[in-house]
């Protein structure tokens, strides 16, 4: 027996050990049921050129999906998504509606604490998919269909230069593409009928009021379209974050001028 026959019998029982164990999850699993992506406050709405809203700089993680689907992070990709989201959302940001400006994000105490108010509208946005989109889990005080009651604390226009803001327009995204291994389990679990994705891929977009801290407007979708390693996957996933944004002209479309003088928002590893 050869060297190459080993490792495919190594893959092959470490593949049918990961089978056992999903086999296991899936039989305590909840029932399934349909998830909503959009929500927005109650009683907000937002006409086209009546407010200035700060592009905060978004936060992307790309990676690879291991085996076992542990995330794996690839510092080439995210530099290439970082570069093509940003030319995605200068040439999106035209047609928003209202003034869109990039977010001059400052270094030292205050760029840690802008990087943790990104890091906290993800955690934010994450649970407003567990909680309210997810129907299932709903908690009590969300089942209202006109309730919708998030935020990151009237503290956040507290950040240098949201003062003359009226809005921060917040994105995160984070992708996992599957590895070599992760596509074999998951032929291995088509043939036992055992559904196992191969990869990740989600992003949020939120609108936060700055005068109170709500979040006014949230996009949140856990399997979103688009490679973002290369532009064209970067504009279509732009256009489905941004998709129903508020203020956005039902005509409007993306263009290819920027939308900004100032510098252009530079996307986040974190």
């Amino acid at each position: 027996m050869g060297a190459s026959d080993d490792i495919g019998g190594i893959m092959l029982k470490s593949c049918r050990a990961l089978l056992a164990a999903l086999s296991l999850s899936l039989a305590v699993a909840a029932p399934a049921y349909a998830q909503e992506k959009t929500g927005a406050k109650p009683g907000f709405s937002l006409m086209p050129g009546t407010a200035r809203i700060v592009l905060m700089r978004p936060s992307i993680r790309v990676g690879a999906q291991s085996t076992g689907g542990m995330y794996e992070p690839n510092a080439d990709w995210t530099d290439q998504a970082r570069e093509n989201i940003a030319a995605a959302l200068a040439k999106a940001q035209t047609g928003l509606g209202n003034s869109v400006v990039a977010y001059a994000e400052p270094l030292g105490a205050d760029g840690a604490k802008v990087a943790e108010y990104r890091e906290l509208f993800g955690a934010v946005a994450s649970s407003v998919i567990e909680y309210q989109f997810f129907k299932g889990n709903r908690l009590p005080t969300k089942k209202r269909k006109d309730q919708f009651e998030w935020g990151l604390g009237p503290d956040v226009r507290a950040l240098p230069g949201l003062d003359t803001a009226d809005y921060a327009l917040f994105i995160t995204t984070e992708d996992h593409f599957g590895s070599t291994g992760r596509k074999v389990l998951q032929v291995f679990a088509a043939m036992a009928r055992i559904p196992v994705a191969a990869g990740v891929h989600k992003g949020f977009a939120g609108l936060v009021d700055l005068r109170t801290g709500d979040l006014v407007w949230l996009n949140a979708d856990m399997q979103m379209g688009g490679d973002v390693r290369d532009a064209e996957g970067a504009d279509k996933r732009v256009r489905q974050l941004l998709e129903g944004f508020p203020g956005k002209p039902v005509e409007a479309s993306v263009v290819s001028a920027p939308a900004i003088a100032a510098s252009p928002a530079i996307a986040s590893a974190h």
